[in-house]
């Protein structure tokens, strides 16, 4: 099997990777969203405008 990441043999401690280096590589990838599946679908559209507007309201109080 080879790494995902660089097509280098993988190494049972890291697999399905090489190295902490190619790990780390992927989940910087999962984590930037570089993974997502686009959508054409309204609702999901809508769904992920609300999510961002009530992470912004848990970052942003409101202030007096």
């Amino acid at each position: 099997m080879s790494c995902p990441i660089c097509d280098r043999e993988t190494v049972a401690k890291y697999r399905p990777f090489c190295s902490a280096r190619c790990a780390d590589v992927d989940l910087g990838k999962w984590v930037t969203g570089a993974y997502a599946i686009p959508s054409s679908d309204p609702a999901d559209a809508e769904e992920a405008a609300d999510e961002i507007e009530r992470r912004s309201a848990l970052e942003d109080p409101p202030k007096h």
